[in-house]
């Protein structure tokens, strides 16, 4: 845009500046001529009362001495030799002689101007003035270099002031549109300083304005998810209370253990709705998107700083919660965990959402007593999570994908695990797998190697799982 702007500015100064600098340059050089000519007639004509008085030769060279340019003042006398080097064609000097008239014309070389002197006895004296060409023009090109430089300096300054202009409004455009693209990915704190044209600080204002309101449009739905999350407690409590009259029965344990488990799964959720804007990697994250993701962005993985953990011991944890349920419905449930190191650049909690998420539908889409199966694959480049079923299977696998568009499904759960795998640069696969029914594949890329010399942090918020639950699990594996 500057430099449209400084284009349009040289373009339009130069056809002024051109316009009037060629008719002046013209003028110029038309003046120069004009007064170079005067100047000469002007000399012959003063000359004309000295041959008026008298024709002595020495006398004329003495007055013409006292003039100007007087080495190209000549004396025609009637009838003697002229008077100087004569540059005058023979027919002007013979016509100025006959017909009595001045003549004033260009001849190669220069100017030449003739004045007929009428002397006693009806003679007739020619006095001649010759201007030579470096005459006519004197100073021509001096001037036009003065008058070139004046249009350079004026095209030059209306140049940059157009480029100061535009760089004020370009300067304005390109905040303007850093702190848009910043939003969208989700900095909430991009705001823009209005600044520039009056029509661009309003479009600053009212964007400062948007993001305003959209961060209070976001608190209030995090608090209202906090609020909804902890108005269950209430029945929480209530299960509570059951199991503690249920004590010394086999199930209590049980109870108190899956009540337990979702207490802490409930408190989870509302401290991370009520941390103040501050998502997770599933989220997309939406502080620290600026430009510069940071250290702990890495081309593979676009997880929060230094956010890592093994996939393989968290499935292994959500695996046997899932037991307990999946004992009581009958349903033979396989678990296969690679050995190998399993690290994602994701937090232990986005990788239990996406198991809960998987296993979850599970136990929604399929009757009691159906088998599934959960495994975690290393390969040379990311790690796999596998669940698989023998249910009915999931009949247009893209539509399954998109949230909320699934028939009879509100979509959140694929949606979960394919959000988290593409945080990491992964993806969610569906098919029909050996067991008949829907195979889901969750590939997250692996974690880079950490900095040597460094000790690895993997946080573990969830510190193990109940003894017993894993007694259960190894229980329906054998079956």
């Amino acid at each position: 845009m500057r430099r449209s702007l400084a284009g349009v500015a040289l373009a339009v100064t130069s056809m002024v500046a051109l316009s009037f600098l060629i008719p002046l340059a013209a003028l110029v050089m038309s003046l120069v001529k004009e007064q170079s000519v005067t100047a000469a007639e002007q000399q012959a004509a003063a000359l004309a009362p000295v041959l008026t008085l008298t024709t002595d030769p020495s006398a004329l060279r003495e007055s013409a001495a006292g003039l100007d340019a007087a080495e190209h003042l000549v004396v025609h006398l009637p009838d003697g030799p002229a008077l100087g080097s004569s540059r005058a064609p023979s027919a002007l000097l013979e016509r100025a002689q006959r017909g009595r008239e001045s003549i004033s014309r260009e001849i190669p070389g220069g100017w030449i101007c003739l004045q007929p002197v009428v002397l006693p006895g009806d003679r007739v004296a020619v006095i001649e003035n010759f201007v030579p060409e470096a005459e006519l023009t004197r100073g021509v090109k001096a001037s036009w270099a003065v008058m070139t430089l004046l249009a350079v300096g004026l095209i030059g300054g209306s140049v940059l002031v157009a480029d100061r202009l535009g760089a004020k409004v370009v300067r304005s455009s390109k905040r303007l549109a850093h702190a848009s693209h910043a939003l969208g990915e989700g900095n909430l704190d991009a705001r823009v300083d209005p600044m520039g044209p009056r029509e661009l600080r309003d479009a600053g204002v009212a964007f400062n304005a948007m993001a305003h309101r959209m961060t209070e449009l976001l608190a209030v739905e995090r608090e209202l998810v906090a609020d909804l999350s902890h108005r269950l407690r209430t029945p929480l409590t209530a299960l509570h209370l059951a199991s503690e009259r249920m004590a010394g029965s086999p199930e209590s344990a049980r109870v108190e253990a899956a009540v337990e488990a979702l207490e802490t799964e409930l408190q989870a959720i509302i401290a991370a709705a009520r941390t103040p804007l501050a998502v997770g990697p599933m989220g997309q994250g939406l502080r620290g998107t600026d430009a510069d993701p940071g250290p702990g962005h890495h081309a593979t993985g676009a997880g929060p700083s230094g956010a890592r953990c093994e996939a393989a011991d968290v499935v292994r944890r959500r695996t046997a919660f899932w037991a307990v349920l999946a004992e009581q419905q009958s349903r033979p449930c396989e678990l296969d965990l690679t050995q190998e190191p399993s690290a994602v650049s994701l937090p232990d909690d986005d990788i239990a959402a996406v198991v809960d998420a998987l296993i979850g539908n599970v136990f929604r889409h399929t009757p009691s007593g159906t088998p599934f199966g959960v495994r975690v694959v290393r390969t040379a480049q990311a790690v796999e999570l596998v669940v698989e079923d023998a249910g009915p299977g999931i009949p247009d696998p893209d539509r399954a994908l998109s949230r909320g568009s699934s028939t009879g499904s509100s979509g959140l759960g694929l949606d979960i695990a394919r959000r988290a795998a593409a945080v990491t640069g992964g993806t969610v696969r569906i098919a029909r797998g050996p067991l008949g029914g829907a195979h889901i594949t969750v590939v997250f890329a692996l974690a880079p190697p950490l900095p040597s010399g460094r000790r690895q942090r993997i946080s573990r918020r969830r510190t193990g799982w109940p003894r017993a639950a894993g007694e259960r699990l190894r229980a329906v594996r054998r079956r």
